[in-house]
């Protein structure tokens, strides 16, 4: 590590794919980063190295300011702290930040997946962090990555834009402002209603795992978008992001459709959804999960597909894909994925209108626990 006298300015959670990305990237930039993992071991090359090691679309060594599992000494300076592990392990990364967070810092969840800021306010402030902290959510991971090697991670792809939002709304420049000048790809959006509804994992992840599930389990090596998803898959997407928009529709929030994402985000272009995903130069080379004990079945249910079912109902719109692919995957899983996952009544909210106004403005919520 560098001096301890060069305060990290940013501090990344995670050491996956998507956080060394992140962090290597921004010290790439030459911001003074630090990254924190809860597993010792999996930044120990890190450690001994000094930074992360990219390849692909970003080519160099990120020389970083400090790297451990003690988060009080890495998240003191930090102005911004950005979250980047899965979505199921939001709650319990919030408990464990939470005692060594300060009055005046932002949390951003990178991605947020649905409704993920709502979800870690409500973990902070019951594992007792300062009043003042502020979260926030991105829409999607700005990264199409891979490690590849211990300290060593692969990026496939930086997308061209990824919105985020902040809990109130009114507050999102605030998060935007101290990022944006390190990486402009991140721009405002309207609210976290926004960026949630805009979680396009929720309908590119689960069903074509699901689709795919002997290929899976036989051990079958192919590539997740190219291969497992066919014509066929693609149509059940269609329809399903078809209930996705209907629901934003309902709220009166203004989201994109699957395919005019994929546009947006990685300029892949197609007659249909198809036709897209096949000419995303992204997506080729990605592998399919090796077990349907994996991300996009664990985190994509609980924290994509249910809280849309869960909003679809209160709404009083029909969401029968939706609904029938969590009770699939609840059984492949062999875990009830409604009950813990993100729903109106979990988060603390009474219905629509309350959420509205709380995202929007600010206000109450109950701030009981989520079940386990």
């Amino acid at each position: 590590m560098r001096s301890a006298r060069i305060e990290p300015r940013f501090t990344v959670v995670g050491a996956g794919g998507g956080g060394l990305a992140m962090a290597g990237h921004l010290a790439l930039l030459g911001h003074p980063v630090a990254l924190l993992n809860r597993t010792p071991g999996k930044i120990a090359a890190v450690v001994e190295r000094g930074g992360i090691q990219l390849e692909g679309a970003l080519e160099g060594f990120g020389r970083l300011v400090a790297a451990g599992s003690e988060p009080a000494p890495l998240l003191e300076t930090a102005e911004l702290v950005l979250v980047v592990v899965p979505a199921h392990a939001h709650r319990d990364v919030a408990a464990w930040l939470a005692p060594h967070l300060r009055p005046g810092q932002k949390v951003l969840l990178h991605p947020g997946r649905t409704l993920g800021a709502l979800e870690v306010e409500q973990a902070l402030r019951l594992a007792g962090a300062p009043a003042g902290v502020l979260v926030a959510e991105a829409q999607t991971l700005l990264y199409a990555s891979r490690v590849v090697a211990p300290g060593r991670v692969r990026v496939f792809q930086v997308k061209h834009e990824v919105p985020l939002a902040a809990v109130p709304a009114r507050r999102t420049e605030e998060v935007l402002e101290p990022l944006a000048r390190a990486l402009p790809q991140f721009v405002a959006a309207p609210d976290v209603l926004a960026t949630s509804l805009g979680n396009v994992g929720a309908i590119f992840h689960p069903a074509p795992t699901l689709l795919n599930a002997a290929r899976i389990e036989a051990g079958e090596t192919f590539e997740y978008y190219r291969q497992g998803i066919s014509p066929a898959v693609a149509r059940l997407l269609e329809a399903l992001d078809g209930e996705r928009l209907a629901v934003a529709r309902a709220l009166g929030v203004a989201v994109q459709s699957a395919r005019a994402w994929l546009e947006e985000a990685y300029g892949a272009c197609g007659d249909d959804l198809y036709g897209a995903i096949q000419s995303n130069p992204a997506y080729g080379g990605i592998a399919a999960p090796c077990s349907l004990q994996n991300r996009y079945i664990l985190e994509d249910v609980p924290t994509g597909l249910v809280p849309l079912a869960s909003l679809g109902r209160e709404l009083g719109v029909p969401v029968p894909l939706t609904e029938a692919l969590v009770t699939l995957a609840c059984q492949v899983a062999g875990v009830d994925l409604r009950a813990r996952g993100r729903t109106l009544e979990n988060l603390g909210f009474e219905g629509a209108e309350q959420l509205l106004r709380y995202v929007r403005e600010g206000g109450v919520r109950s701030w009981l626990p989520m079940p386990v």
